[in-house]
This record gives structure tokens, C-alpha cells and sequence, in this order.
């Protein structure tokens, strides 16, 4: 953007009468090639798979990773894979965080897309995670509704603002560790970074959190958010499919150098 011919600052303030010209980069195209990425595939019928997915995996092709997405990996293994998102999202019924691990629905026509997106638009699908949080949450259980949209002034971040999307989160504690707390979040509806926000609404964000939290966890490699279990109905038959996924090994080995659990009064988690 320029003002009156010379380069603009953000911070510029404007006078009546000054020109303001503003430069368009053409958009740059992204080539989608199919990627050797290996993929835990944990369920698979005709019309969808369910994939376990590690942390660290873009779910698909963003500025900064356009390369060695699940959507990649997905091209590999079924070279006519297609979706109703455009070319850069085939079958993505719905996204998890880059270091957020656990069950993901991938639709493998447009048919099984369209009924998959219903049930998420009528909450039908059931999430839940687990997640470790700092300090100890309380009460034991609890329902989070705070209507979550864009950071006013910082674009990365999603945050509890006024004017935001409806967001509604069910929580139930599981146990203490120490001065960290064991959580099973249900999110009702589908933010993004709901369950981060909402944690970090009620102070006590996920640990090890780099954009929500407030301190980082020696021998915690990413933040502790794992999509644990997943519901839905098969989009052809109407049968009711339930997942679970058990915490990865590198959030079961940190939870083994914390102290000794303890039950939190009330909750009913895990019994």
C-alpha cells in the first residue's frame, strides 16, 4: 500500500485529500502431490476413513506448509481422491490442530461428504479429548459457554470476544496431578481452537500450549489436547460407529513423571 506515491507504515495516520494506491500480489497456486506420509488408519469402509493422527501433522496445505499434509498422503494412497471443499481439502470432514494427535473422519466421495458435514451441522458427531490443563480445575464438572471468534488485534489467536460464534464445551475432570488437572472435553460445537480458548477462558489453559499458555513443561514435547474418542453414523447405512484412540506415547510417558493421581470430588470420569 502506498500514500501519496511512497510506502505506507501500518501506523500511518491519513489526511483528507491524500491518494491511496494498493498493489495486489497475483495468488500463488498450490500444487497438490501425493506424498509418501505414512498414515495410521484405524477404520475404513467404502464411504470414509478414520484416521489416527499424530501430532505434528498439518491436516492440510496452509502458508508455511504446503508439503507433507495428511492431504498429501491421502492423494498417495487413493489417487482419485476427491472432496467438496476445493483441491486443497479432498474428503476433510473436519480439521485437527498441527500438534493436536487423534481421530480424524476423511469422506472418500461427495455423497459420504455431504452427510458427514449434516451430522456435524446437526451435532450429531461426538468428540471427546484429552487434555491436561494447568492448575486445578474446579468444579469437577462444568459446561463452557463463550462465543469464541478472532483476537482483535492478534490474527493468530482465536478468543472469547463479544460478537463471536456460538461455542459450547462440556467438561468433566478426570484427576489431580499435582497442580496440573487430567480433563475429558466434549465440545458441543466446532471453533477453531475451541477447546485451547475455552480452557484458557476459565484459566487453565492446555499445558504445554505455546499460544494459549503460560508456561511451558520441561519434558513436554507439544501441547496435551488428544482427540481420545470419536462418533458418528456410517453415512450409508445409519449404524452408530464409536472409536477410541489411547494417549500417544509421548503424552502417556509425561504423564508418568508427575505425581501420583488424585480423584477429583464429584467427578465421575473413568468409572
Amino acid at each position: 500500500m502506498r500514500v501519496d506515491g511512497q510506502v505506507a507504515r501500518p501506523s500511518a495516520r491519513l489526511d483528507a485529500g491524500q491518494a491511496i494506491t494498493v498493489e495486489l500480489p497475483q495468488p500463488r497456486t498450490v500444487d497438490l502431490r501425493p506424498e509418501a506420509v505414512a498414515l495410521n488408519v484405524v477404520y475404513e469402509d467404502a464411504d470414509l476413513l478414520v484416521i489416527d493422527k499424530p501430532a505434528g501433522l498439518v491436516v492440510h496445505p496452509a502458508p508455511g506448509h504446503q508439503q507433507g499434509t495428511l492431504v498429501n498422503a491421502l492423494l498417495a494412497r487413493w489417487r482419485d481422491f476427491k472432496g467438496l471443499k476445493g483441491d486443497l481439502r479432498p474428503g476433510i470432514v473436519h480439521r485437527l490442530d498441527k500438534d493436536t494427535s487423534g481421530l480424524l473422519i476423511v469422506a472418500k466421495s461427495d455423497a459420504a461428504m455431504l452427510k458427514l458435514a449434516r451430522q456435524i451441522k446437526d451435532r450429531r458427531i461426538r468428540k471427546e479429548y484429552l487434555a491436561l490443563v494447568e492448575g486445578r480445575l474446579k468444579p469437577a464438572q462444568g459446561r463452557i459457554e463463550a462465543p469464541v471468534g478472532r483476537h482483535p488485534t492478534e490474527r493468530k489467536r482465536m478468543a472469547v470476544v463479544r460478537g463471536g460464534r456460538e461455542a459450547v464445551s462440556h467438561y468433566e475432570v478426570e484427576d489431580y496431578r499435582g497442580d496440573l488437572t487430567l480433563v475429558r472435553v466434549k465440545p458441543v460445537t466446532g471453533r477453531t481452537h475451541q477447546i485451547r480458548v475455552h480452557l484458557a477462558f476459565t484459566g487453565h489453559p492446555v499445558a504445554g500450549d505455546q499460544l494459549y499458555g503460560h508456561r511451558k513443561l520441561p519434558g513436554l514435547p507439544r501441547q496435551f489436547l488428544h482427540a481420545t474418542r470419536l462418533g458418528f453414523y456410517q453415512p450409508t447405512s445409519g449404524e452408530w460407529i464409536e472409536l477410541e484412540s489411547p494417549l500417544p506415547d509421548d503424552l502417556r510417558a509425561f504423564l508418568a513423571t508427575l505425581p501420583a493421581p488424585t480423584a477429583a470430588p464429584g467427578s465421575t470420569a473413568g468409572r
